[in-house]
């Protein structure tokens, strides 16, 4: 492991807490991609997404990294820095699951999904 920013303010050991934006999830909204944060395991929707839960997440609690969780991306980013960052390996699983759409969740995203995406 290296002695990079990220491990230093990841718990290794924290579970996802859900396989959706928690926040999203509970208000009936949708999101585009997911990001997991390395410090506690929130899942929040990413900043192209309507409400930017993960970024919110970040200001809130002060926990300044996000790991992709989506199928297939392992990077790291820095909310501090607003760079990407290299982190540890976290408890499983990775990503959400493959069968759950992105954008999602299933039945809630608009057909003009694409037109209220934050650039």
């Amino acid at each position: 492991m290296s002695d990079s920013f990220a491990d230093q303010t990841a718990d290794q050991n924290a579970a996802p807490s859900g396989t959706g934006c928690v926040e999203c999830l509970e208000s009936a909204g949708w999101w585009f991609h997911l990001r997991r944060c390395t410090a506690c395991g929130h899942i929040g929707c990413c900043d192209s997404s309507p409400m930017q839960h993960a970024t919110a997440h970040s200001a809130e609690t002060g926990h300044p990294i996000v790991r992709s969780f989506e199928p297939g991306e392992n990077w790291f980013w820095n909310y501090q820095t607003a760079e990407f960052a290299t982190g540890p390996v976290l408890s499983p699983p990775d990503h959400r699951p493959v069968d759950q759409p992105a954008p999602g969740p299933a039945g809630r995203v608009p057909d003009d999904w694409e037109a209220r995406l934050h650039p």
